[in-house]
């Protein structure tokens, strides 16, 4: 093989051409220090002003270099920052829901606690009142609904449903001398009260954290992000649910 001539491939022919008509492009465009002055002697311009001119250039040049890294460096700081800010966002949005989450799975352990002692209401409906098939009927409806519930919205809904069965047993039960002194109906009337009481609690503190979670989704500059990241405000439980 011909050292001094070697071939060369044909895949990177194309990219020795380009380069190689750059440089030579280049070479041409460039002036020696002395065409600068020689240039400059054409105009009356004394050699070391050219001299000058050609260092001033240069500086300029190197400034222009180093502007344009400070440039760089900002502009990466600056997208690192913002970065870092929506981590630190998500992260706090993110809190924030799952707090909800959680003071909304407590409440609805207790609204379920509660539709759980339906069947007992309708038992004891049956036993002292078995014309009263319009009561019972409500009572295991009013559950069924409630089981059946997907959304909070519906939960909701259904819970003020079962709150309004449990009022109309109640209305009956001060109208029946005999059921109110039933020791089965005494103790479920302690269950449905500690159930309710526990229900008002969990509820507030569900509320609570659904007003935090939603003073921080539109709190600036969190409201410019959470949509991004998909953080809704959450609707509160209503107090007549309950």
């Amino acid at each position: 093989m011909n050292q001094s001539n070697p071939n060369i491939p044909e895949e990177i022919a194309p990219e020795v051409l380009e380069i190689a008509s750059r440089l030579y492009a280049e070479k041409n465009q460039s002036y020696s220090m002395q065409e600068l002055k020689e240039a400059g002697a054409e105009v009356d311009i004394p050699p070391e002003f050219i001299e000058q001119a050609v260092q001033e250039v240069r500086q300029r040049r190197i400034q222009e270099e180093k502007r344009q890294k400070r440039l760089k460096i900002i502009g990466a700081a600056v997208a690192g920052a913002i970065a870092l800010w929506g981590i630190v966002t998500y992260n706090i949005l993110s809190g924030a829901e799952s707090r909800v989450d959680a003071a909304q799975a407590q409440l609805e352990n207790q609204l379920s606690r509660r539709a759980d002692l339906i069947p007992n209401l309708v038992s004891i409906t049956q036993a002292y009142a078995k014309q009263e098939y319009q009561l019972a009927d409500l009572l295991t409806k009013s559950r069924q609904n409630y089981l059946q519930a997907d959304t909070s919205t519906e939960k909701a809904a259904a819970a003020a449903e079962v709150s309004q069965a449990i009022e109309r047993f109640r209305s009956y039960a001060a109208k029946n001398p005999q059921l109110q002194s039933s020791q089965a109906f005494i103790n479920l009337q302690y269950e449905i009260a500690g159930t309710e009481n526990r229900i008002a609690v969990e509820r507030m503190r569900y509320n609570q954290t659904v007003q935090n979670y939603n003073q921080k989704v539109n709190q600036f500059p969190n409201v410019l992000l959470a949509p991004i990241f998909g953080f809704k405000t959450k609707q509160f439980f209503p107090a007549k649910a309950t």
